[in-house]
């Protein structure tokens, strides 16, 4: 039987494994992973390239509600161009409902922007800031049926922080359905404490956003997350660990049995504090939570990737322009870190930083690079078998890697809604070259091919890898 596309000669990374093999596809889907593969109504000679399972950024920010008159740079047109010029064939952002909406009305709001938009798949997790009896009884319930099947709670930010009560009855509604429960451990007392603080003796520039979120903040909120889930008999996943105090709290309640998962980001493993102090107001490029810390922090992190500590490799997308009143120059954020927008963009250069900094220099082997980029999370995130690997019956989601192609990240090459990147000038080797959706190209050579195809996708119930 003739295939659609056939991937002649390339080197396929198919779970812990690297072969030299063709990959047959055909109605959107691997039929065959072998050789002499027989007639095709199209091939793809790949000899040199690296065959990795299309990329999942399971952390990214999309059409965001930011705050009154703040808006976030990408819809989900650039955002998912974005996505997949940089090898990704899914990307996962959060729903948030605006002030006043409900779960479900926030839900149907977030698919009405994304319809029709999307390059690539995508799939939403739910943001939980309220926690009364519609949303809990009602809402949650009726989303999880649906397909949605990851709960966020934040320990931090005023209109978006729980209390330890509401984190433990939102954890018992995913208990009882199998959910997922995402963490953004930061303790929010202790930084309005930290912001009082500075900003009545003067330290005001961006600087002081990473100086009022020191790593105890982090690590006091990871252990108590954690704490919380136990109670509550749930798995969690603590989103964006920045250090190695905070890890260690996740890899301690691992050895007690807690099933805790760990994701962090490129923003740990390449930029410091020091970016925010650079001269005028350019540190407000690199304002994010929790903040960069430093070479110690990175090292850290870093073992951890190499260890197998973390499960996840996220970018955690969240884009503002930077020339812009709407975004990181919004009013007053000149006059204290406090009203700077808090994100930065990164979901095209999340997987060329890893590739180059972890495969291309060593630190991880190819395998893991496909495990933490995408095969974890769509295991994590209920999106397996179907998604995240390269394997007979999944989907056809392919990026070809080019590992002797260095360039430089410049913002003048890439594709999100971002006026800037926090990584301008970084030099990396080894890049996404193509990006096949469903056996259907959708970037080739930096650039988009055709119109938008991605879909919606449904999940099911995480599945627990510990």
């Amino acid at each position: 039987m003739t295939y659609d596309l056939v991937i002649c000669g390339s080197r396929v990374v198919t779970g812990a494994e690297v072969v030299e093999c063709d990959i047959g596809i055909r109605d959107g889907r691997i039929a065959t992973l072998g050789h002499d593969l027989g007639p095709a109504k199209d091939v793809i000679k790949a000899a040199g390239l690296i065959a990795m399972p299309g990329g999942i950024d399971s952390h990214v920010h999309i059409s965001q509600p930011s705050g009154p008159g703040i808006e976030m740079a990408d819809d989900f047109a650039s955002a998912t161009r974005s996505a997949a010029c940089g090898g990704n064939t899914t990307v996962m952002p959060f729903c948030l409902p605006e002030e006043g909406a409900s779960l479900r009305q926030a839900v149907n709001a977030y698919h009405a922007k994304a319809d029709g938009q999307c390059h690539v798949d995508v799939s939403f997790h739910l943001i939980i800031k309220d926690t009364d009896a519609q949303t809990l009884g009602q809402d949650l319930p009726a989303l999880f049926e649906a397909g949605y099947t990851s709960f966020k709670v934040f320990m931090t930010y005023a209109g978006l922080a729980l209390s330890d009560r509401e984190i433990l009855d939102v954890m018992d509604v995913a208990k009882t359905h199998n959910a997922m429960v995402m963490v953004h451990a930061e303790n929010e007392d202790a930084i309005e404490f930290l912001r009082d603080k500075a900003e009545a003796s003067g330290n005001t520039g961006p600087i002081h956003h990473a100086r009022t979120r020191p790593v105890p903040v982090e690590r006091e909120a990871t252990h108590r997350a954690i704490t919380l889930a136990e109670i509550a008999g749930v798995p969690l996943t603590i989103v964006h660990v920045s250090n190695g105090a905070a890890l260690e709290e996740i890899t301690r309640a691992r050895r007690r049995g807690a099933k805790v998962f760990a994701e962090t980001c490129p923003q740990y493993i390449t930029l410091t504090a020091d970016d925010l102090d650079r001269a005028g107001f350019e540190g407000a490029k690199y304002v994010c939570s929790p903040p960069p810390r430093d070479s110690v922090e990175q090292a850290a992190i870093w073992a951890g990737l190499e260890q197998g500590d973390f499960d996840l490799f996220s970018s955690d997308h969240c884009p503002f322009r930077f020339a812009d009143d709407a975004g990181k120059d919004a009013p007053g954020a000149r006059a204290t870190f406090r009203n700077i927008p808090n994100g930065i963009p990164g979901v095209e250069t999340r997987l060329p930083i890893l590739f180059s900094e972890g495969v291309m220099k060593g630190r991880i082997s190819l395998p893991r690079f496909a495990a933490i980029t995408a095969t974890n999370h769509a295991r994590l995130y209920g999106l397996a078998p179907r998604k995240g690997a390269i394997a007979v019956g999944a989907d056809a989601d392919i990026t070809l890697w080019d590992p002797t192609l260095t360039n430089k990240i410049r913002q003048a090459d890439l594709h999100h809604g971002s006026d800037y990147t926090p990584w301008e000038g970084f030099s990396v080797t080894g890049w996404p070259v193509r990006t096949i959706l469903r056996g259907r190209t959708v970037a080739k050579d930096g650039e988009i091919v055709g119109a938008a195809t991605g879909d919606y996708l449904s999940r099911s119930a995480p599945e627990l890898m510990l």
